[in-house]
């Protein structure tokens, strides 16, 4: 039955269930195309197998962030990307850092990135209550509710082209709202 079904309807039913498995039906139709295109790039057969096993993990990672129209390319991009990666010129020649060094580099960039996206979070959070109410009604369906145009149509009464236009005007709105509240920060909220 799950062979019958469309590739978008498998990631339909796993963005709305959020259930792995119709992921796992997904990605079992493209396992020859991934190892194909790490066979291609690694050439070495237990390479390429393990790095089919780390794309997985990082479809499993990535998807939920992305709106994939066409998944077979957007994987294929992935599994380039991935293979790319890890052909770069090591950086074995370069002085090694002691572990404990890299711990505590590791631990003090994650801790910088963690704030960078709690501020962006908590700008984005303010612009979204200073959009027109028919923008912040579509942008919080479309990206926070995870629905379609049609479904934010139908729930709101606004046509198909009122609600892409709304959403349109309301990313541009809100990165330029960002921008100038990073540019002014007494115009940002305090954090916390």
């Amino acid at each position: 039955m799950t062979s019958q079904l469309s590739d978008q309807e498998l990631l339909h039913r796993y963005e709305q269930e959020g259930n792995n498995e119709w992921l796992g039906v997904l990605l079992g139709r493209y396992t020859h195309l991934l190892f194909g295109v790490c066979m291609k790039y690694l050439k070495q057969e237990e390479r390429a197998r393990d790095a089919v096993q780390q794309i997985y993990l990082k479809v499993l990672h990535e998807l939920p962030r992305y709106r994939i129209t066409y998944f077979k390319a957007w994987l294929y991009r992935v599994a380039r990307n991935h293979c790319l990666m890890q052909l770069r010129p090591s950086v074995q020649n370069r002085s090694q850092p002691l572990p404990e060094q890299m711990e505590m580099e590791d631990e003090q960039q994650s801790r910088q990135r963690l704030m960078e996206k709690e501020h962006l979070l908590t700008l984005l959070q303010a612009a979204v209550t200073r959009l027109a109410p028919e923008q912040q009604n579509c942008i919080r369906l479309f990206y926070l509710q995870k629905r379609s145009y049609q479904e934010i149509s139908a729930h709101t009464g606004y046509s198909l082209m009122q609600v892409k236009s709304f959403i349109q005007n309301g990313k541009r709105n809100l990165k330029k709202m960002i921008e100038q509240m990073r540019d002014r920060p007494d115009d940002a909220p305090a954090a916390g």
